[in-house]
């Protein structure tokens, strides 16, 4: 059987590494995997460097799309994949998640009649003035195989028109859906003993264990629109001078560019005098996991990252008007803020004085074992 993996953005290389990770361990002599890589994330540190650290097989064909409008990028996205399915003769295409490269996997494979695999299905946040909510909405709608990693995408599914019962033969008229649990608990659980032993960047940054904010803010939002920059960061800087905590911010690259023209001056020259407010480069997948299993608590607005801290049982403010990981918001984990300085202020206090309980809701590890032997099945 031939698969072709179509990854583009950080989020997808990591989540590629445990269905490449199981292919190469289980199932070399039964299944064949060629990797497209759209080139959506091109930075070195966000993109190589993962390829590099989680022993993934390099990509065979790069497409080196870049940034640009979401329309020139999904349709040269389109008109590149569309060439190698053609080309490769794959048995099916392998989407992940919710990027421009996933919308732009799906519209090409399903006009040529590739069956769709899409792994992290039926996730919803109920926005679709969310980019992210509309390309999974679509991917969903033209795939034959919905791999979702929780109950909740499950019934998100179902209550959209999928039927629990179909038989095979399955395709896009005949999809089919299971709850498989996720591979980003695969990836975190294999990798968290090696970013124990491989990473320094606790020691690098003067970082103890249990005292410190890890925070990430990337969405378009919110480094975009001033105001919630500014309470986003203010809020930070307060809890940091407040509580007398290290927070430590790996800045992407977007929010980089933007904290100089859009952060208020006066705000930023005390975040820069703040001497625990840690503004460090992109930190790599085991840096983060390093990250996120010796901080106190998380800030994000992530959805990954959001995940990886509920793994890792740690606090999570969700730093957006919603979330499609609903369930860590219900089992009282994670809280969700917006960018509203009162209500990220009263989280951390939430958060900080609850004890909180962390149920197995993502799977046993195996997800992409899962994965493969259900494919090869059918």
């Amino acid at each position: 059987m031939k698969i072709v993996t179509i990854i583009g953005a950080r989020p997808q290389i990591i989540k590629a590494a445990a269905l490449s990770r199981a292919i190469k361990t289980h199932y070399a002599a039964k299944l064949t995997e060629v990797i497209v890589h759209t080139g959506q994330h091109y930075d070195e540190n966000m993109s190589q460097v993962f390829f590099d650290e989680l022993g993934i097989p390099a990509p065979n064909y790069n497409l080196n799309v870049g940034s640009g409008t979401h329309g020139k990028q999904t349709a040269t996205m389109i008109i590149g994949i569309e060439e190698i399915l053609i080309k490769e003769k794959p048995n099916a295409i392998v989407l992940y998640g919710d990027t421009n490269s996933t919308l732009a996997g799906a519209i090409a494979a399903s006009k040529i009649h590739v069956p769709v695999i899409h792994i992290e299905a039926g996730l919803r946040s109920h926005n679709k003035a969310m980019p992210e909510e509309v390309n999974r909405i679509l991917c969903d709608h033209v795939s034959t195989f919905l791999f979702s990693p929780t109950k909740t995408g499950y019934r998100n599914l179902v209550k959209e028109g999928f039927n629990e019962k179909n038989d095979s033969p399955y395709s896009a008229n005949n999809p089919k859906i299971y709850h498989s649990g996720d591979v980003m608990y695969d990836n975190s659980m294999f990798f968290s003993s090696i970013a124990d032993a491989k990473t320094s960047i606790l020691s690098n940054n003067h970082l103890k264990k249990g005292e410190f904010i890890l925070a990430t803010i990337h969405r378009n939002n919110n480094t975009d629109e001033q105001p919630r920059l500014n309470a986003l960061f203010k809020s930070l800087n307060d809890i940091s001078v407040a509580e007398k905590l290290d927070v430590v911010l790996p800045l992407h690259p977007r929010t980089a560019k933007l904290l100089e023209t859009n952060l208020d001056k006066e705000l930023l020259q005390q975040i820069k005098s703040n001497p625990q407010f840690k503004i460090i480069a992109p930190a790599s997948f085991l840096e983060m996991i390093a990250l996120e299993k010796n901080c106190k608590l998380v800030m994000t607005d992530s959805g990954g990252v959001q995940k990886e801290a509920f793994y890792f049982e740690k606090p999570c403010i969700i730093l957006r008007p919603e979330t499609e990981w609903v369930e860590l918001v219900e089992c009282g984990a994670a809280i969700v803020t917006d960018a509203d300085e009162m209500r990220i202020k009263d989280a951390f206090k939430t958060l900080t004085s609850a004890i909180l309980k962390f149920p197995k809701l993502y799977g046993d590890g195996k997800a992409a074992e899962f994965i493969c032997n259900e494919l090869l099945s059918l």
